[in-house]
């Protein structure tokens, strides 16, 4: 594997870990799209931050984008405490109205700028190695990507590690949470805060597209295996990696999109996943054969 390849592999399974591990709670919050919803839902951010800086400095866009992400979190639970809306359908309302605005304040101020939704939504993970860091003085410190996803993975480590009992006790028991005095509200839109950062930051380097895929696949197919919470993230971080390392080669063989390839990776470890317990399931509900030594009702 030349070194350009081995960036990429590490940034993707840096961000593959990173998306893993928040969307295994999402998983088991029933808000699992919410990614998918962020990812959109930024672009004003994104066109705004641009209009007001006339820049596009990656600082400043992942700023905005970050903002109006955290702005579409509180809006959807809004919608789903106050309007009384389910979490799916605040979710949906709040996504595509943030995203239709994204659009029109493109459409209508970028004209003579190279700012689309295809740039913001539709990352390259190939042009990873091309992203170098260099210092003043003309160090080069390697893929700046790669900086990013290994901090961000480290900030998603810290935040479980430290706060996996209020993590795990407002997610699975939010009333006996509660009644111990642990603020579901605090640990939620804390929570929510970070997936808004973790999709922001992903989406730049890999795409919003590759970003659904990682923080969906990898966790649902360890929660297909185990019952344990515990199990369940180290399930995901094995399939994270695998996802990410498993892609890539499959594009080199198939000469195609390297996120694409990843996106098929997760899709495929996902089935093998569902057949295996498919078959698991059937092997123990299968009735047991009278056998030469079994007794039977005619003897």
């Amino acid at each position: 594997m030349s070194l350009e390849s081995l960036y990429i592999v590490l940034t993707a399974g840096f961000i593959a870990v990173s998306c893993g591990l928040v969307g295994a709670f999402l998983i088991l919050r029933k808000m699992a799209m919410l990614g998918d919803a962020i990812s959109h839902a930024v672009l004003p951010g994104i066109a705004l931050a641009f209009l007001i800086s006339g820049s596009r400095d990656n600082l400043i866009m992942l700023l905005g984008a970050a903002l109006v992400g955290v702005l579409t979190t509180v809006l959807i639970e809004l919608l789903h405490k106050k309007a009384r809306l389910q979490e799916d359908a605040s979710i949906g309302v709040t996504f595509t109205w943030l995203f239709a605005i994204g659009v029109i304040l493109i459409s209508a101020y970028t004209d003579n700028v190279d700012l689309d939704q295809e740039c913001v939504l539709y990352g390259e993970i190939a042009y990873v190695p091309l992203d170098l860091w260099q210092l003043a003085n003309g160090t080069n410190l390697g893929p700046r990507p790669l900086y990013v996803s290994a901090g961000l993975l480290l900030l998603i480590v810290l935040f479980v590690w430290r706060g996996y009992k209020g993590l795990t006790i407002s997610t699975f028991n939010p009333d006996y949470a509660t009644a111990l005095g642990i603020s579901t509200a605090l640990w939620h839109f804390g929570f929510m805060g970070l997936v808004s950062v973790t999709t922001v930051v992903s989406f730049e380097s890999v795409g919003a597209i590759l970003v659904v895929a990682l923080m969906v696949a990898p966790p649902a197919t360890a929660y297909l295996l185990t019952g344990k919470l515990k199990k369940m993230l180290w399930l995901t971080v094995l399939f994270a990696f695998a996802t990410a390392g498993g892609g890539y080669f499959l594009a080199v063989w198939l000469d195609g999109s390297i996120a694409g390839a990843m996106a098929t990776a997760a899709g495929l470890y996902f089935a093998l996943a569902f057949a295996y317990t498919r078959l698991q399931a059937s092997s123990r509900n299968k009735p047991l054969k009278a056998t030469a030594a079994s007794p039977t009702h005619g003897a």
